[in-house]
């Protein structure tokens, strides 16, 4: 198993000459929240109609939010996989052609991103939560993080209808119980409490793409995967809504499964943002029309939100921007003892990497001199004869709350030992990765640039993410764990797509 990220030469589309693309409905893979994140990300410069867009938004109560006690603010965005609008109207059938959404009807939340929102200008947060995470659901033990609000909600409702109570309260109130079971979820995943939630069903992710005219992508190579519809050339390319579908929708035939597709669906989001904050849309109110009425038709918020001081206090922000992360993954591919195929996650180690990125104290992260995690990017190479050893050694260093920048194979000669490199062998930074990997040594590297930190591991190495350093409890799921390297972090504030798998 190669560390190398490296892509072959594109190939071209394998679609027969004069077939049309296959499809096939399963839950929600669009990124609809990413449509919905990028509207409240909005500044109110030039935008006359702000509020009649917030006026049109659909609110929802008694979900027990936090109310942003510490300052900032955090935000769960959802995609739900709903065939009606916000306002619980059907989708005509033009519309579920389009999503090529079918007839069967669920509640999955698919796409699950909290987002923080600093108050002292630093540029926003923006995290993905897989949606096969196997997770603690209150009430309904374990289960994957997706299936929390529609189990809770169809669960409560049952209760209700048996005791008495109308069709219409009992859909109601189990609704609430529904969203109040997956903010409870990702809370105590996440140790972030839920200050505002925003809710987007299928609809509102290609109503809001077209309305910003299509945003541009960019892939490695070609793609013909009939499955999700996904029929695209490599390179950059501008997306409708309906295209943008299938974009995210993908998840076979990638490297890395469903952390690719959370990849493909955070640079889509990223560019997204970037659209929607530049100029031409700001200023253009054909464009500001369509964004009011894709908002009003399909974005649900809680009603505790004042949504035009959140666009003020955004304007603060550097730049505009939002960088996208994805919780550490234990095992991508893990398995239930029924059988049921889940992402194994580490709870504890995701709260330790989501305050390392959001900057709280988690008691005790700090390394060496008081570094902190949260400020230190190492690249990570393997000159073992251990296949995809670099790979989970960075799953290992995020688990800590560092970031990890290259993750491939080393190609600087023959090394025998382990060891961490920095331009100066007292650097602070390079110092507290030595010590999160167990102590490995650090030597000057000339030619580094101060506070560059790079690993290269040996086949001596047996620290965390190693077979031997690393123990699973898999008393849930199966034994065959698989790591999976994190992806380096995305950034709205980027300048063009960021090509991904």
């Amino acid at each position: 198993m190669p560390e190398s990220t490296r892509v072959s030469t594109p190939l071209p589309s394998r679609r027969p000459a004069g077939s049309a693309p296959r499809s096939r409905f399963g839950p929600l893979r669009a990124l609809a929240v990413a449509a919905a994140a990028a509207v409240l990300v909005v500044t109110g410069l030039g935008w006359h109609q702000v509020d009649a867009l917030v006026s049109s938004i659909d609110r929802i109560g008694n979900l027990g939010l936090g109310g942003g006690r510490d300052g900032a603010v955090d935000i769960l965005m959802v995609g739900i996989d709903s065939r009606t609008d916000a306002h619980g109207n059907p989708l005509t059938d033009a519309e579920r052609a389009t999503l090529h959404a079918g007839d069967e009807e669920g509640l999955n939340t698919d796409t699950i991103v909290l987002i923080r929102v600093p108050n002292d200008g630093r540029s926003a947060t923006a995290i993905s939560l897989p949606r096969d995470s196997y997770v603690d659901i209150p009430g309904q033990g374990k289960g994957k993080i997706n299936s929390a609000y529609g189990v809770t909600k169809f669960t409560e409702q049952q209760k209700l209808l048996d005791k008495g109570v109308d069709a219409e309260t009992a859909d109601r109130k189990s609704t609430e119980t529904g969203r109040q079971a997956l903010i409870k979820s990702v809370a105590n995943l996440t140790g972030i409490t839920v200050d505002h939630y925003a809710e987007v069903g299928l609809l509102g992710f290609v109503l809001l793409t077209d309305a910003v005219g299509g945003v541009e992508v960019c892939l490695n190579n070609a793609v013909y995967e009939p499955l999700s519809g996904a029929d695209f050339p490599a390179g950059e390319q501008r997306l409708d809504g309906a295209q943008a579908l299938s974009f995210v929708r993908q998840r076979h035939e990638l490297p890395r499964g469903d952390l690719d597709r959370i990849v493909r669906q955070q640079v889509y989001m990223a560019q997204l943002v970037h659209q929607i904050l530049s100029a031409k849309t700001l200023t253009n109110p054909g464009r500001l029309q369509q964004l009011s009425d894709a908002v009003g038709r399909t974005v649900v918020i809680d009603d505790g939100w004042n949504v035009l001081d959140f666009m003020q206090q955004l304007q603060d922000l550097s730049g505009g921007q939002v960088k996208f992360e994805t919780i550490p993954v234990q095992d991508l591919n893990g398995t239930t003892s029924d059988g049921e195929s889940v992402v194994r996650v580490d709870p504890d180690a995701v709260k330790k990497y989501v305050a390392g990125l959001v900057g709280q104290d988690d008691g005790g992260e700090k390394k060496d001199d008081g570094v902190d995690p949260a400020t230190v990017t190492a690249d990570v190479y393997n000159a073992s004869s251990v296949g995809g050893l670099a790979g989970q050694v960075a799953q290992a260093l995020a688990a800590k709350g560092f970031h990890t920048g290259t993750v491939d194979n080393w190609i600087g000669g023959p090394v025998q030992s382990t060891r961490v490199l920095a331009a100066s062998a007292t650097d602070a930074k390079a110092r507290a990765v030595a010590e999160a990997l167990g102590g490995v040594p650090v030597l000057t590297e000339a030619g580094l640039p101060p506070g560059s930190v790079r690993v290269v591991l040996a086949s001596d190495y047996s620290g965390p993410g190693s077979s031997a350093g690393t123990t699973l409890d898999f008393s849930e799921t199966s034994t065959s764990a698989t790591p999976v390297p994190p992806a380096p972090p995305i950034d709205a504030g980027q300048n063009g797509p960021k090509c991904v798998n």
